[in-house]
């Protein structure tokens, strides 16, 4: 019947239009406001751990506007601030531009900074260690062998910033790659909204037979591996 028709076809355009103006929203908010990412590796421990997953203020520093599936920018909205010494930051690798990382800022354009037997000097005086940074190796390195524990002086480049892992014996960062440039600084770690540990434990997939085991034992473990304890941390 001719009106049932009109009303099954005005019932999908609305349908259709509600579920295009939700996604273009969310990629919106995505693109210009906060976005999710994971944590894969130890860099940054004990402030970030693997398997953690977090919101990132991408509007603060002026988010990147870019092109689906291009390495490739657009433009920038306008920033409220730059990043600063202490803020822990997610940009482009400068080896690898399809690599998102994360480190913490210690110094910024126009700043000298140098590391002596393991301890950071910005502007010749002692930078901070955050509250959860650690150190792991006793070794020290003179700067001829390894920028690790011995690096600089250093003046950063207006315009760049020199990201640290607050893992300071374990983080590939700017004592390898140099300071990151403005244009690859994408936004600012705000909150931890999942964690869990990693599931190293059998019993593992061997064939068909063993699936409803696996997936099993995969199910009642993961009220247990979740951290509770890190939910709704704000990322200092």
């Amino acid at each position: 019947m001719p009106e049932i028709d009109a009303v099954k076809k005005s019932t999908l355009r609305e349908y259709t239009s509600s579920i295009l103006i939700a996604v273009g929203l969310a990629l919106f908010i995505r693109t210009t406001v906060v976005q999710a990412f994971y944590i894969p590796s130890g860099s940054m421990e004990d402030t970030l751990h693997v398997g953690d997953y977090l919101l990132a203020n991408k509007f603060v520093y002026g988010a990147p506007i870019d092109i689906p599936l291009m390495d490739l920018t657009l433009f920038r909205l306008p920033a409220l601030r730059d990043p600063q010494p202490g803020d822990i930051v997610i940009f482009r690798s400068p080896t690898d531009r399809d690599r998102d990382l994360i480190k913490r800022c210690v110094a910024v354009g126009g700043q000298r900074l140098e590391i002596i037997d393991k301890v950071l000097y910005v502007d010749g005086r002692p930078f901070p260690d955050p509250p959860r940074s650690k150190y792991t190796d006793p070794s020290v390195y003179l700067a001829t062998a390894n920028p690790r524990d011995n690096f600089g002086p250093f003046v950063v480049p207006a315009g760049h910033f020199f990201m640290m892992g607050d893992n300071r014996d374990n983080s590939a960062d700017s004592r390898y790659f140099g300071a990151v440039p403005r244009d690859l600084v994408k936004g600012k770690a705000m909150i931890i909204y999942w964690s869990w540990e990693s599931d190293s434990r059998g019993p593992f997939y061997t064939g068909l037979a063993s699936l409803p085991r696996v997936a099993g034992g995969f199910l009642w473990r993961l009220p247990a591996r979740v951290r509770y304890s890190r939910l709704g941390d704000i990322i200092l």
